[in-house]
């Protein structure tokens, strides 16, 4: 009985865990299988989360005082060398205002006492689509035969090619500008009651009006300022480097002086170096000697 006893306490001790020696002190030691299940256990990669980390940029205050925030960089604008005083002197050599373009430009060619106001937005536009490839004083002359027989939408439409060919002579192109003139005075009176346009968008739409034309349109006309163009500013502009990088066009021009130069100036720049470009720095053989940019110009010395 003694010696079942003992057995029964024995068998009972495995069961539970508990040493041999009785009263809990020291389990068995783990058989090979529990040793090799532990060790791949431990070996096993641990998956942990990353927190997210939050970026602080470090800068400096009105004071002076380091700070951290989450400030933007400031991106810094390219700008060409000296621009601002090259852009001064041409104000002081263009102050007495004197080029041809002050006197016989866009803005001056309509009848400024013709009502209402839409008869003169359109004859800012047809001595825009005149003027193109043609000097001032010819396109204000056109403007003046144009005007005496009067110069309304629906005039125009009446007038045949023929006449009208003779009235605008000897413009740039003139044969093509008569049917561009027809085709858009046509198009004026059938969707704009006789207006012209006031969005960039549909004044390039109307034959024979191109970039350079609507942007001056919506500048004389409507008194909103939309770009930069003329051939003087895209000649001027590369030869003073005031583009990153030269350009083959006018309109390639624009969108470049209108990454950098401020918006407040894209009125006056225009009509500035316009005349600067009639006067000083003209296309063939520039004035340099009567520039005042002349240290200052990077093509000064190649011209």
């Amino acid at each position: 009985m003694m010696a079942a006893a003992r057995m029964l306490r024995r068998g009972q001790s495995r069961a539970t865990g508990v040493g041999s020696w009785g009263n809990g002190e020291e389990p068995a030691p783990p058989g090979n299988q529990e040793v090799a299940a532990e060790s791949r256990k431990s070996h096993r990669p641990v998956k942990r989360q990353r927190k997210a980390q939050r970026l602080h940029v470090a800068y400096e205050d009105s004071h002076g005082e380091k700070s951290e925030g989450a400030e933007p960089l400031a991106v810094t604008v390219w700008e060409p060398q000296d621009w601002c005083q090259q852009l001064a002197n041409i104000r002081t050599m263009r102050n007495r205002k004197d080029a041809p373009v002050d006197q016989l430009g866009a803005e001056h060619c309509c009848d400024p006492s013709a009502p209402p106001k839409q008869v003169q937005r359109y004859q800012v536009l047809l001595a825009l689509m005149l003027s193109s490839q043609t000097k001032d004083q010819v396109t204000a002359g056109a403007m003046q035969r144009l005007r005496a027989q009067g110069l309304t939408v629906n005039r125009i439409l009446q007038t045949d090619d023929n006449t009208l060919g003779k009235l605008i002579y000897p413009v740039g192109f003139w044969r093509s500008k008569v049917k561009f003139i027809k085709q858009t005075s046509a198009i004026l009176q059938q969707r704009y009651d006789g207006d012209i346009p006031a969005s960039l968008a549909e004044l390039v739409a109307l034959p024979g009006v191109g970039p350079k034309m609507a942007h001056l349109a919506m500048a004389v006309a409507w008194g909103t300022v939309s770009g930069i163009v003329d051939t003087h500013v895209h000649r001027i502009a590369n030869r003073l480097r005031w583009t990153r990088r030269m350009t083959k066009s006018p309109e390639e021009t624009r969108a470049a002086l209108e990454e950098w130069l401020p918006r407040e100036l894209w009125h006056e720049i225009n009509g500035l170096l316009v005349g600067f470009g009639q006067q000083i720095c003209l296309p063939i053989h520039p004035r340099c000697q009567a520039c005042l940019n002349q240290a200052l110009c990077p093509a000064a010395q190649s011209l």
